[in-house]
């Protein structure tokens, strides 16, 4: 345990030890700048100065243009032109399908399918209107079987404390 305390009293010895940088004029050996120092104070200062700098370098990338090189960025233009591409995709697609219904049923009506009276161009785009598919809700033999079970197994949880309880009072 002693050995352990000497080796923190020599390292705290070096890094607090007050040693003096001096810069000297070469000619004239005059005393050009002074500083006193710690071995602690430099990798402070050191550490500090890493920091801020790769601080400064993430806020440049991120929040100017020079991002746009680094791979797996994209240009804001790129973006924003994606989007305007995807929006109109789908208004397109919207189109199509109220043009293709308009044709079919003027297809039927040309075929004397369809009478002329029951055409109306706003009836056949509302029908292309995308309706949400019919989804049976109603629960299947298995499903009400399995809430039974799970009923009465809850009902046998609940009734099992209250006769212990009464047990006990007795």
């Amino acid at each position: 345990m002693s050995g352990k305390r000497l080796k923190r009293k020599k390292i705290h010895s070096k890094l607090f030890t007050k040693n003096r940088l001096v810069i000297l004029n070469e000619d004239t050996f005059e005393e050009t700048f002074s500083l006193r120092l710690t071995l602690m104070n430099v990798f402070v200062v050191a550490s500090i100065g890493a920091i801020l700098l790769i601080l400064i370098t993430t806020f440049i990338i991120a929040f100017t243009p020079l991002r746009e090189f680094i791979p797996g960025y994209s240009s804001s233009k790129l973006k924003r032109d994606a989007t305007e591409l995807a929006l109109k995709s789908d208004s397109l697609t919207t189109a199509l399908k109220k043009n293709e219904a308009y044709i079919l049923s003027i297809q039927k009506v040309l075929n004397g399918e369809l009478e002329y009276a029951k055409f109306n161009k706003d009836s056949i785009l509302d029908s292309t209107d995308a309706q949400p598919p019919h989804v049976d809700l109603k629960a299947s033999k298995e499903e009400l079987e399995l809430r039974d079970e799970v009923a009465k197994e809850e009902k046998k949880a609940q009734s099992v404390p209250s006769k212990e309880i009464k047990k006990k009072s007795k």
